[in-house]
């Protein structure tokens, strides 16, 4: 394939390339011991950006409510300011500052960084809390990384957030559903608390709608009356070089793998980062990558492709971070987790797809579906901004400068990534709400409210799985335990039905196993495909891929837990079975709390897929003559993933359930079983009723 040609108009610094971190944010380096090392990170914090900063921005938070801060790629924000205000006091008096991230790899990292740099144990001063993972101690720790999500959650047992005395929420810009109910609670809570503070790191495209929406000094004449202010730092900026491709490309991922063995050939030395959508597409490029590998002459420079993605073990996070061989140029292929949420040294080239992975509602089917959709303006900015974090830097975008909404009007990629909450179902956050006491979900001040229609399906899925009522209340005990159950509303009313279909044991297992990612080691194409394929075929159960996973682990617990070698001989992946363990005991202990027994099934397999149906029956789809599934409700065209173990088999009763849907080619149902037409309408009579020998609609 010959070199691919790019525009380059000139040298610039994207305009909006703003966020994010410092000094190797991310770096999972050992906490230093030496007097030296310390003066050694003395030192880097005096040298960023944020430094001469500080008394400005203490200042601003004793002054003012709500500080927004917006700061370029390299100022040192996420790390920095929670050491700011524990050093000048606000963690007295048993305190604690908060930080949030819209993603765990992010709290983890930046936790890490945060106690290396404080001198601390990682857990004891410096932690971190998300989802199943709790590093922190609740009276020591002064500085605590967490998701938003988990934030959200605590305020379910602490509704003022007592102990918190500034909360920072980071990467606020990108609107994860649950930074936009945090701004929503936050602000709540500032009415009983005036003394909470709050800081919001924003792009500049976002920062005056956060002031307006904090601000309650509504017409703006007194500027003294502001209980809000916008910050503006300088950031560490080098200039980016940003070249486009003249034609659009047919496909962005053969067109990256060119790019990179371009870019490996001819540029000089210096790390390259390049931006996929998903951890399929990134899996299958790498491969590409080794196979073109094997044809470079002997003489020529190594290249050592890595992955990242939200899912990535951690270990092998951490090898992101690691400085690459001599005579060898390190490529790292990562979905928009890095972004904003890790900050890589050494990256000198970004090699941006312009697409991103995001998860959408279909208004037609009434379906979450993962859909791979242009990025933003804002997000193209903030990839060639990593290039330029420690020194001048390229980036070369897969795409023609005229795709540009500054340069097109009616162009397909938006300025700003739409808000979560205005494009995904929303029930679970409106079941969470309703647990925090907010009944009137119509008065709740949304900073981008949800449409009607939207919440109007939401609640109504909410009745139906009896977690409100006639009156849209919470119901108890049902409602309110399915907010408290760290899973989605359908799997958390699966696992609290559990005891009525008599199956908790297994209902157990699977809640847990679909919780990880991975479970089966896969190869592409070749002996390995066919080999992992086969041992995979061990643990196939003929209703489908719960009953699998739930045999995978069965087997796992029995055989592998202390032997990794029996785990990588039947292709099973020991970090996600061990993850799922690790998760199971902690659902366990929810039940055993709500005192609901756990018993087993013993092996009666119609129990455990009605109970599952109890809970999956919205996701249910008949098979068609020709293959392909019709959605119950919806009438949507579904396929089978190809990893499902229904790929290659027929449902016996032409029936399925299943757990998600991916929309890449086509709309891609994951995690199927095999289920009968009569117990959906027996078990979801509220959402179906049975006329004419077939499933209709009852709403």
């Amino acid at each position: 394939m010959p070199p691919l040609q790019f525009w380059k108009p000139g040298s610039a610094a994207p305009g909006s390339s703003l966020d994010r971190e410092s000094e190797a944010e991310g770096s999972l380096l050992p906490v230093a011991s030496t007097k030296n090392a310390h003066l050694s990170i003395d030192a880097q914090r005096q040298r960023l950006p944020i430094y001469k900063h500080r008394e400005k921005l203490l200042w601003c938070v004793e002054k003012y409510k709500v500080v927004i801060v917006v700061g370029q790629t390299g100022c040192g924000k996420s790390t920095q300011i929670p050491q700011y205000l524990h050093e000048a006091g606000w963690t007295s008096q048993n305190h604690v500052v908060a930080c949030t991230q819209p993603r765990r790899v992010a709290a983890t990292s930046v936790a890490t960084r945060v106690a290396e740099e404080v001198g601390s144990v990682l857990g004891d001063e410096v932690g971190y809390t998300i989802r199943f993972e709790d590093l922190s101690s609740p009276t020591r720790t002064k500085i605590k990384y967490m998701t938003d999500g988990m934030l959200f959650r605590e305020t379910m047992m602490d509704p003022l957030l007592s102990q918190y005395s500034v909360i920072m929420i980071d990467e606020a810009h990108e609107r994860g559903a649950y930074t936009d109910l945090l701004l929503g609670l936050v602000k709540k809570i500032m009415r009983k608390r005036p003394e909470l503070r709050v800081i919001i790191s924003s792009a500049t495209i976002d920062a005056e709608d956060f002031l307006e929406y904090f601000n309650t000094n509504a017409d703006g004449t007194d500027r003294a009356q502001d209980d809000a202010v916008i910050v503006s730092l300088e950031g560490r900026m080098f200039p980016v070089e940003v070249c486009y491709m003249k034609e659009p490309c047919a496909d962005y991922a053969e067109a990256a793998v060119q790019t990179v063995f371009d870019i490996h050939m001819k540029e000089p030395p210096g790390d390259v980062l390049v931006f996929l959508t998903g951890r399929e597409e990134i899996d299958q490029v790498i491969q590409q990558v080794a196979d073109r590998l094997q044809s470079l002459p002997s003489a020529a420079p190594k290249l050592l492709p890595l992955p990242l993605y939200a899912t990535l073990p951690p270990e092998e996070q951490a090898l992101i971070f690691d400085p690459p061989p001599r005579d060898t140029r390190k490529v790292i292929f990562s979905t928009n987790i890095a972004e904003a949420s890790v900050t890589i040294d050494g990256i000198k080239y970004v090699v941006d797809c312009g697409f991103v992975k995001l998860k959408t509602f279909n208004p037609r089917t009434c379906m979450d579906v993962l859909t791979i959709t242009p990025c933003s303006l804002a997000s193209a900015n903030q990839r060639a901004g990593r290039a330029g974090r420690t020194s001048a830097g390229k980036c070369f975008r897969l795409y023609p400068s005229s795709i540009l909404p500054t340069h097109n009007p009616r162009s397909p990629m938006p300025i700003t990534t739409p808000p979560e909450l205005v494009r995904s179902d929303i029930s679970l956050y409106l079941l969470q709400l309703k647990a925090l006491g907010i009944d009137n979900l119509a008065k709740f001040d949304f900073m981008s409210p949800p449409p009607s229609e939207m919440m109007i399906r939401a609640l109504e899925f909410l009745y139906c799985l009896k977690a409100i009522d006639d009156e849209g209340r919470l119901t108890r005990p049902m409602g309110e335990r399915m907010a408290e159950v760290p899973l989605d509303p359908m799997m958390a009313a699966i696992l609290l039905n559990s005891h009525e279909f008599r199956c908790g044991e297994e209902i157990l297992t699977i809640a847990a196993m679909t919780s990880v990612q991975n479970v089966f080691i896969t190869a592409e194409g070749g002996t390995k495909a066919t080999m992992a394929e086969l041992e995979r075929r061990k643990f196939t159960a003929e209703e489908g891929d719960h009953l699998t996973l739930l045999n995978a682990y069965n087997a796992f617990a029995r055989y592998g837990t202390k032997d990794k070698q029996w785990c990588g001989n039947h292709r099973i992946n020991f970090k996600a079975l061990s993850r799922a363990a690790s998760i199971r005991k902690q659902l366990k202990k929810y039940l055993d709390r709500f005192g609901i027994p756990v018993v087993s099934c013993e092996g009666d397999a119609v129990r455990l897929r009605k109970c599952l149906v109890s809970g999956y029956f919205k996701n249910a789809a008949r098979m068609l003559p020709d293959g392909t599934y019709r959605s119950a409700r919806e009438g949507a065209i579904l396929h089978v993933h190809p990893s499902s173990v229904m790929f290659t088999r027929q449902p016996s009763t032409g029936w399925v359930i299943y757990h998600e849907v991916i929309e890449t080619t086509k709309s891609f149902m994951r995690d199927l079983t095999v289920v009968d037409e009569d117990w959906l309408v027996e078990l979801a009579p509220h959402f179906y009723t049975f006329k004419g020998g077939g499933l209709k609609k009852h709403f």
